[in-house]
């Protein structure tokens, strides 16, 4: 993903989700995952997809059972 690329999802989802702590971060290998925090937290991965001419993005959240059990 090219850095502008890199900012013009992470300004998105920054305003779908109603957060602008929402951080995309280029990976440090070559064709890895963009990592997505939200502050300090890692909560999941971006990825890239080209096909047929068309690009998509494509955001997958991470959630620890650990995690849920801070709520109650």
């Amino acid at each position: 993903m090219t850095p502008a690329e890199l900012a013009a999802v992470q300004t998105h989802l920054r305003r779908l989700l109603g957060n602008d702590r929402i951080k995309l971060t280029t990976p440090q290998r070559r064709n890895a995952s963009v990592e997505m925090f939200v502050g300090s937290e890692f909560v999941g991965t971006v990825h890239r997809d080209a096909e047929d001419g068309e690009v998509s993005y494509s955001v997958q959240i991470a959630i620890l059972a650990e995690d849920l059990a801070q709520i109650n």
